[in-house]
């Protein structure tokens, strides 16, 4: 009998032994694998051993993952965003690897499967898009499509106080532009048929084009916002990422990316503006000045929306930003002095201070 249960022990312990030491060799094996996507994935053998405990300290079952899938990515992003900020934002070192990271959360973003792809019709584009009108001779105006039939397009007929009152755009040539939102720019040529009334609008009747054209893909990850904001015009030498103390013009932050962002402002505006947007994004001052370039003017409300490309961010504005687009950040309250309340802003655009903010750009 205990000859037997010795037997019993010697080949329990056996086996656990085969399985540790099998064990170990599955996980040198996995270490390996981990290495080599990391180097494959353009990081350095030091910015892999960070990864390697990022994903330890996050028990990833599959550590692997971290490489391609979004959601693990992610948790050890969130992880190290956290740490950083207990510590009080981090070393220089830590920006930098952060800021990689994020670039690397943006591939993986930015390379995935959308579900909603690109359009290679005009009678794919979606009625209500915004669009940008070219006439010859006539300047650039903004409308928007009011109908989209097989047959041909209706848009609304621009506005433009430059122009008669009796001013005919029948025959005219006209190039098309618009931006469809997750996707890339777009143009088209076309002729106006007729000047009608659709959807009780002033509009015309414009032919499809015969080709369609696909002109840029959007380069950054844009996230909507509705944020109080501060508006500053830039002059020459003035610094550019200074914190303002004093307020500015009052304004809206509609979207943010690392490479810009989209404001809503009273009254009117002119492309090529230099302009500085400062607002608080989890209780953190942040300032992003840039050129606009292009402006959609509301003219029934005395409204723009201006697209502010961005001049070069910061690594530790730039991170912070990126933190909101892909929700690394914790939910906070902006509390600071120069908070303001979107329904003042709203007012605001349109009182008189709005006009003034109008005629001081």
């Amino acid at each position: 009998m205990l000859v037997t249960i010795l037997v019993i022990v010697i080949v329990v312990s056996g086996l656990l032994v085969l399985f540790l030491s099998q064990s170990n060799k599955d996980k040198r094996k996995s270490w390996v694998q981990f290495f080599a996507k990391g180097k494959d994935a353009g990081f350095s053998f030091r910015e892999i051993e960070l990864l390697r405990r990022l994903a330890v300290k996050c028990s990833l079952e599959d550590p692997t993952a971290l490489f391609w899938s979004q959601n693990q990515l992610d948790m050890c992003i969130r992880d190290m965003v956290r740490s950083a900020r207990l510590s009080g934002g981090g070393d220089q070192a830590t920006q930098d690897f952060l800021s990689k990271l994020y670039d690397y959360r943006k591939k993986i973003e930015m390379e995935k499967p959308k579900i909603k792809t690109g359009i290679t019709d005009t009678r794919q584009i979606e009625e209500g898009q915004s669009l940008r009108i070219l006439a010859g001779g006539q300047g650039v105006h903004n409308s928007k499509l009011v109908k989209n039939t097989g047959q041909y397009l209706t848009i609304a007929r621009p506005n433009n106080s430059k122009l008669p009152v009796s001013f005919s755009w029948n025959g005219l040539k006209l190039s098309v532009y618009f931006w469809r939102d997750d996707d890339a720019g777009y143009v088209f040529d076309s002729e106006v048929q007729d000047e009608v009334f659709s959807k009780g609008t002033a509009s015309l009747k414009i032919s499809h084009g015969e080709s369609l054209f696909r002109t840029q893909k959007r380069k950054s990850i844009r996230i909507k916002t509705h944020k109080s904001a501060f508006l500053y015009i830039l002059s020459g030498d003035e610094p550019s990422d200074t914190i303002e103390l004093n307020p500015g013009l009052k304004c809206i932050v509609e979207d943010l990316s690392d490479t810009g962002c989209a404001i809503t402002i009273g009254g009117k505006a002119a492309v090529s503006l230099r302009l500085k947007v400062q607002f608080i994004l989890n209780n953190v001052p942040i300032c992003v000045s840039g050129t606009v370039r292009s402006v959609e003017f509301n003219e029934e409300q005395n409204r723009s929306l201006l697209h502010l490309e961005a001049d070069p961010l910061s690594i530790e504005t730039r991170n912070h930003i990126l933190g909101e687009v892909f929700g690394m950040l914790p939910e906070e309250d902006d509390d600071l002095p120069f908070k303001v309340i979107d329904e003042e802003i709203k007012e605001n655009l349109e009182s008189n201070q709005s006009g003034a903010a109008d005629s001081a750009i």
